[in-house]
């Protein structure tokens, strides 16, 4: 099965949100436990609140698509400065993990980002497949939040990592 990088479009979201609330569920109901993982995706990852990513100025949203599926999805939006770019999502359907997939992702990511210097992350800790993944691709821990996202109403406390660029 060959995946194809591109942008997101409208007509993506409703399968994005599916994505995202699949693998939510296979990563995080045994941290959280599914009614909080349901509760959580219903609020981060509706269509209300995946569109404006669509227009949102200095970012980037795309999905890896062959054609019949979609199997991973990442956004990322760059600061003001363009200096320090914050990874928002990669993730990666459980059925097409340890393909390549994530690590095409977040390359498409970083190159779409010139004048950037960094890029942030925020990961769950207890999500050591994640952590990882990142490790592995040169992000380094350099702080903790209480609230993953600025989220203080779900209030998901998460790691923060960076790596550099260029």
């Amino acid at each position: 099965m060959t995946f194809f990088i591109r942008t997101a479009g409208e007509r993506d979201l409703q399968a994005v949100s599916e994505l995202l609330r699949e693998t939510w569920h296979a990563t995080y109901d045994a941290i959280y436990g599914p009614a909080r993982v349901a509760e959580i995706t219903a609020s981060w990852h509706s269509l209300e609140a995946l569109r404006p990513r669509l227009s949102r100025p200095n970012s980037e949203f795309v999905v890896a698509d062959d054609g019949a599926r979609l199997g991973a999805m990442a956004f990322a939006a760059a600061g003001a400065d363009r200096k320090v770019v914050v990874l928002h999502q990669l993730y990666v359907h459980p059925e097409h993990q340890r393909q390549g997939l994530g690590t095409e992702l977040l390359s498409e990511i970083e190159g779409a980002f010139p004048e950037a210097e960094r890029l942030r992350l925020e990961v769950e800790a207890a999500n050591t497949t994640a952590v990882a993944f990142y490790r592995a691709h040169g992000f380094e821990p350099v702080g903790r939040t209480e609230s993953c996202g600025g989220d203080t109403v779900q209030a998901i406390p998460a790691d923060i990592y960076e790596k550099r660029l260029g």
